[in-house]
């Protein structure tokens, strides 16, 4: 174990690693929106499913 008065050695990020983390952060954020959009969406579709056909029968 290292002690409280011992440096640790901080290891710099290289422009390539930064991009590849940067390149897996997009695609991982562009999944969740993909997957929120379509939980929505399934949502909408089944709560207009529920509500039938007489929904477009009614007066307004």
């Amino acid at each position: 174990m290292s002690g409280p008065n011992e440096i640790r050695s901080v290891e710099s990020e290289t422009p390539e690693i930064a991009a590849a983390r940067a390149r897996l952060r997009r695609r991982r954020s562009i999944a969740i929106a993909i997957g929120l959009a379509l939980f929505a969406l399934t949502f909408y579709a089944l709560t207009i499913i529920k509500m039938g056909p007489a929904l477009f029968d009614r007066t307004l």
